[in-house]
């Protein structure tokens, strides 16, 4: 049985709708990561150092800052709280320009800052696969995501 040209215009129109949304959730995603994933991947020319954690309130940690060569003494930093920010904890950073903010560096700061995507990446093949019907592309997309949030969560 032939479909009727109204039919194939609805399965079109909810491919692009889907497509939009994944787009969206994407962009968004990588927005959102790119926040602070900027300091770390253009982190030529930045003031680079250690942080230890010396208390940490409900938002944010703050801390000592033990430049490197090239970066200036500074008496506190602050790094936005999470899991792996405790009393104590030393862990290398990258400061924000004009201000006390840190960042932390390496592979777990990169991957850090990458989480956002992750969640956007898992979000998306779901609606890749209920949404344009795509489901070899969803189980990719959601793999990817999965993966960078369990290399976070292990590298953390």
């Amino acid at each position: 049985m032939k479909r009727s040209s109204s039919h194939r215009l609805v399965a079109h129109g909810r491919t692009f709708a889907a497509g939009c949304v994944v787009l969206l959730l994407l962009v968004a995603g990588v927005w959102s990561s790119w926040e602070s994933a900027h300091h770390i991947v253009l982190a030529k020319g930045r003031e680079h150092g250690a942080m230890v954690v010396t208390s940490c309130g409900e938002d944010a940690c703050t801390g000592s800052f033990s430049p490197d060569a090239d970066s200036q003494e500074r008496s506190e930093v602050r790094i936005e709280r999470s899991v792996a920010a405790e009393k104590g904890a030393r862990f290398p950073v990258v400061v924000k320009p004009g201000t006390g903010d840190v960042v932390r560096t390496g592979t777990p700061g990169f991957l850090h800052a990458w989480v956002p995507l992750g969640g956007a990446l898992v979000l998306a093949a779901l609606v890749i696969a209920g949404g344009m019907r795509m489901t070899r592309t969803a189980w990719g997309t959601g793999i990817a995501g999965a993966v960078l949030l369990l290399a976070t969560f292990i590298a953390l």
